[in-house]
């Protein structure tokens, strides 16, 4: 016993680094000891050998051979797991993840012993020891038993359940790892950098089928009744891409171009719903294939839609696992927004087979690296298979969010410092996805299409099944050879430009640059500085390398300029009368005009809007109104400018437009200003009149998009001619007893009118339990919580945190849409203090977008001092956790920044408005 301890202790001194962990979260556990094998040694007198939070780079996973058998009647799972590894330093230890597993045997294969198992609950980890030295150079086969009950939530292994129409409930098993949750499934190593091959067999009964990442090879019977599905070993990949799914489902399937296996999977019922996805799938991967000049290396590729899922979809290689409302497309009851939602979301999770599977961030401090990709993707391969859905239209309002949460103080740089999973969970934000996708087209500008692409292939193919990290992109970017030679991101000047210094101020600080103009006869004077809505940074030193671009009205030639110090001049000559910076938004930095500068816009707008693309008008309307809400300009100026709204026939810019009055409406109409609330809306309605004839799904995709808006925005407003048409179409539904299939781009507006009235409400509370449509049931809960009678609104609230009738999944949503509404205001965030502890423990990580969301969205119109001092208190109550959650800084940042738009704005608001009464 003293020698193996001496072994212990002199191997911790000359192989690992911290080896001494705290004994408080140590457990040591050894399997039972079978019949005929020698017992383990020593396991009481070991200390876990491993302090750090990642694991040792002195173990390589090669190959995981992974058998499973989950029981969907006891709602637990057993398997086992073989793992070939590569020794690279000679150590008694091998240290990996695991979390809820109950680990009953471990054993390196043809040693002949059981060895003990060391927990360390707090790193997630398992210490296994070997009492003959794992030596330098040699490759070992690591064998590990292990059991658990599936997953409460929606991470790891974890059960779902759905409903058929006579009310039978069935049960499924399904996976969800990214981040850091393939340790809840199997021991494993579970770091994106440690890829290997997986070869994995399930083992089920025979009414249901399983999946996984690759295509099953054979089927065995199995004593018992039981099959085990034997899959093909995958390619190398991260552990966090690994899936597997049990369930009674049903499939659609098509091949690709090339030759792979399309399938979509839902449940049965849902199966209608599937084919527009199918349709999809295939066009994307087929265009993927072309964009990016590289095959997809699997021979088929599943969608499925998971009834209980919490993010919109996840992007697991061959296998990707979706919500219901982000895969199926039912024609009678989604909407032109569903189904754009469905194109995008699919998108973005096949550009992930490329970017994120093929290709892995080294570490999840550039999670980005996947996330703003596959984001930006989104759009690119939507407007090439799908031009008709109009996808550049959003693109803005990608731009928009980013810019929103980047105006704080309490935003972070794309790569910013992650460690624990609390932290890498909150990587996977508005930075990571809205910021990177904005970013990665200000430089898609800046290099060109042609150069663009050839980069991000460069990158993909030198990098394929392993990791790459930002600088890996830049190098990939900045020497690109075309036709034969090399272009070293030349730019107009012809200087040789250092794309890393470029990007890096970009990716390696937070924060959004504004740029200041002003107009000296034929010259423009440049200044840029960070822009805050909130307080000033403690550190001024900020400058960022900016793509500048500006069009005057003598010519339609788009211009260009690298502004690379704080200061800076542009010649335009003369005869400009006008000069518009950031031309379509191309660039992601705001513009303010100073002097008489937004004058000339506004003129501009009022006399010839058109001299302007739809993008710079949106693009000059959202300037104003951030320029307002920092202090930078007078709300006069941002109302003059969108004067010019009756004008405007493209949706984009009156739809951004009138999103600021509606967000002023339902800032003020919370603060109990009645007779300003009913002016704006007076001032608001003034230019939907015309908009307000038809309720069908007729026309462009636009023109739906503008419809469904404006419908929704009278009624919001209490517009009689509004209300009276929703309340026809409503009393129609409800003589066919929910059987009329209302035109699904104005369902929403017409539910929640007749959500108003007592029989509405309870007429609707029914169909949602029982609709197939997961479209419908969305548009439905909308819907429900526009009601004003706040016992109906707290009697949701107690549903959502139920689960029953009202999913797990939704509850954060439903909490939100509870917020919006001025009788929910104060209900839902005072729902949120009194159950935090079970809404933390029902959304399972601290971390996650859910409860990200809650916090912010349930503060997110608070504008009084009151309301923050409140706040303040609540998340002082809860500081262990509350500490830990960078979401805490950004709604106290939100707050603040309404109470100081309250109190600059709101008496310049009223005398506006009563001046354009006059």
């Amino acid at each position: 016993m003293a020698l193996v301890k001496l072994l212990e202790l002199l191997l911790c001194s000359f192989f690992l680094v911290g080896c001494h962990s705290s004994q408080s979260s140590q457990q040591v556990s050894s399997a039972p000891h079978p019949k005929g094998e020698p017992s383990p040694l020593g396991e009481d007198n070991l200390s876990f050998p491993w302090s750090r939070l990642r694991l040792p780079r002195y173990i390589i996973p090669l190959h995981y051979h992974l058998v499973l058998q989950p029981n969907l009647t006891t709602l637990r799972f057993t398997g086992s797991v073989q793992i070939q590894i590569d020794v690279q330093n000679n150590s008694n230890w091998v240290v990996l993840h695991s979390k809820g597993l109950q680990i009953s045997k471990a054993t390196i294969l043809d040693h002949n012993f059981v060895l003990p198992v060391l927990h360390n609950p707090s790193h997630e980890q398992i210490g296994i020891f070997s009492p003959r030295v794992l030596s330098s150079g040699q490759k070992y086969f690591l064998y590990i038993e292990f059991g658990a009950e599936f997953a409460e939530g929606f991470y790891g292994f974890y059960k779902s359940t759905y409903k058929t129409s006579k009310g039978e409930t069935r049960t499924l098993a399904s996976t969800h790892f990214e981040p850091t949750s393939a340790r809840m499934a199997f021991p494993c190593f579970d770091e994106p950098s440690f890829k290997a091959n997986f070869s994995i067999q399930i083992r089920r009964s025979p009414q249901y089928i399983s999946l996984s990442n690759m295509p099953i090879v054979k089927t065995v019977e199995l004593h018992g009744g039981l099959l085990e599905d034997h899959f093909a070993p995958s390619v190398k990949m991260s552990t966090y891409l690994v899936a597997f799914v049990i369930c009674d489902f049903k499939s659609v399937t098509a091949t690709t171009t090339s030759g792979i296996k399309v399938s979509i999977y839902a449940a049965p019922e849902k199966w209608e719903q599937t084919h527009y996805a199918l349709e999809v799938a295939v066009k994307m991967l087929d265009f993927y294939e072309e964009y990016f000049n590289i095959p997809y290396p699997l021979p088929k590729q599943d969608l499925i839609a998971i009834p209980d899922f919490q993010s919109g979809a996840m992007e697991n290689w061959g296998l990707t696992t979706y919500r219901e409302t982000s895969l199926l497309y039912d024609p009678l009851t989604s909407s032109v927004s569903d189904k754009l939602w469905v194109t995008m979301v699919i998108g973005h999770e096949l550009a992930h087979q490329w970017f994120g599977n093929l290709v892995t961030m080294k570490w999840w401090n550039d999670i980005w690296l996947n996330e703003g990709f596959a984001r930006y993707m989104e759009f690119i391969s939507a407007e090439a298979t799908y031009p008709n859905l109009k996808v550049e239209e959003y693109l803005l309002h990608t731009c928009f969010a980013a810019i929103g949460h980047d105006s704080l103080n309490s935003s972070r740089p794309i790569s910013s410092p992650a460690e624990n999973p609390t932290q890498i969970k909150e990587m996977f934000d508005t930075v990571s996805y809205e910021k990177g996708a904005c970013v990665l087209h200000m430089l898609r500008h800046f290099l060109t299409d042609e150069v663009f692409q050839s980069g991000i292939v460069r990158y993909l193919r030198k990098y394929s099944f392993g990791n790459a990290q930002n600088q890996d992109l830049w190098d990939s970017l900045a020497n690109v050879r075309l036709n034969g030679r090399f272009l070293h991101c030349q730019h107009s000047h012809r200087e040789h430009l250092d794309l890393t210094a470029i990007m890096n101020t970009w990716t390696l600080q937070k924060g959004i640059p504004l740029v200041t103009v002003t107009r000296k006869g034929p010259r423009l004077l440049l200044r840029q500085h960070r822009f805050l809505k909130t307080v000033l940074p403690s550190d001024p030193h900020f400058l960022w390398h900016i793509p500048l671009t500006y069009r005057t009205d003598t010519s339609s030639i788009i211009h260009r300029h690298l502004m690379t110090s704080t200061s800076d001049s542009i010649h335009i000559g003369e005869e400009a009368s006008w000069v518009k910076i950031n031309s379509d938004m191309t660039g992601y930095y705001v513009v303010h005009y100073e002097d008489d500068g937004w004058d000339v816009m506004a003129k501009l707008m009022r006399e010839n809007h058109t001299a302007l693309s739809y993008k710079d008008r949106t693009h000059l309307i959202h300037n104003a109104f951030q320029l307002v809400s920092a202090g930078h300009l007078s709300l006069n100026k941002a109302m003059d400018l969108i004067g010019y709204l009756q004008l405007e026939k493209h949706t984009v810019p009156l739809l951004e437009g009138l999103g600021y009055l509606e967000a002023f409406y339902n800032l003020i109409e919370k603060i109990n200003e009645l007779e300003l609330t009913k002016d704006l809306g007076v001032r608001i309605r003034q230019p939907l009149l015309c908009m307000l004839q038809t309720w069908s799904d007729s026309g462009s995709v636009s023109e739906r998009r503008l419809r469904s808006e404006v419908l929704s925005l009278a009624c919001h407003l209490d517009y009689p001619p509004c209300l009276e048409r929703a309340n026809q179409h409503f009393q129609e539904w409800l003589q066919s007893n929910g059987t009329l299939n209302l035109p699904t781009d104005v369902a929403e507006t017409v539910y929640s009118v007749g959500a108003q009235h007592d029989h509405g409400w309870n007429s609707l509370l029914d169909t949602y339990k029982i609709s197939l449509s997961e479209a419908q049931k969305n548009k439905i809960l909308q819907a429900l919580t526009s009601s004003r009678d706040t016992e109906k609104l707290q009697r949701l609230l107690q549903l959502g945190l139920e689960g029953k009738v009202i999913r797990s999944q939704d509850l954060s949503s439903l909490i939100l849409m509870v917020a919006r509404n001025p009788k929910g205001h104060y209900l839902a965030w005072n729902f949120v203090k009194k159950n935090w502890d079970e809404l933390v423990e029902k959304l399972v990580f601290l971390g996650s977008f859910s409860i990200r969301h809650i916090l912010i969205g349930t503060t997110g119109q608070f504008s009084s001092p009151d309301d923050l001092i409140e706040v303040q208190l609540f998340f002082e109550s809860i500081k262990e956790q509350a500490s830990q959650l960078r979401a805490t800084q950004i709604a106290l940042d939100n707050m603040k920044k309404n109470i100081r738009w309250i109190q600059r704005n709101l008496e310049i608001l009223r005398k506006w408005l009563n001046e354009q009464i006059k």
